[in-house]
């Protein structure tokens, strides 16, 4: 089932000017998937040997070892992916349209008010 309301802290680009925003929170109707998650600080991987051979020499240029070598180059990444998933970028029309309704906002019609009040109270 959809989520009722969307958006956290998203960044919304337009050439040299930047506006954060924190929108709200997320309230889905049932729980999302979820990656899988052990217990343990062990994660395992198959490579080819040749793949494993580049990683290694890799990792020596840099003075590390493969482990560190790997984990950074994937956190690196993620990070990338990550800041890319919460970035909005605009026109500068639609910038502009989107600071004039954050400063004048439209009243809420009838349905916001009815999807409101199905809100839970401790948020």
């Amino acid at each position: 089932m959809p989520f009722l309301y969307a958006f956290n802290a998203h960044c919304i680009e337009n050439l040299d000017r930047q506006l954060y925003l924190e929108l709200g929170h997320r309230i889905e109707t049932e729980p999302m998937p979820r990656a899988a998650l052990d217990d343990t600080d062990r994660m395992n991987i198959r490579v080819k040997p040749e793949v494993k051979a580049r990683l290694l020499r890799a990792a020596a240029l840099r003075h590390t070892d493969l482990t560190s070598f790997v984990t950074q180059s994937a956190l690196r990444e993620a990070e990338s992916v990550l800041a890319e998933a919460d970035t909005i970028k605009v026109s500068e029309r639609d910038f502009s349209r989107i600071l004039a309704l954050l400063d004048n906002p439209p009243k809420p019609n009838e349905k916001l008010r009815r999807a409101a009040a199905g809100l839970p109270k401790n948020l």
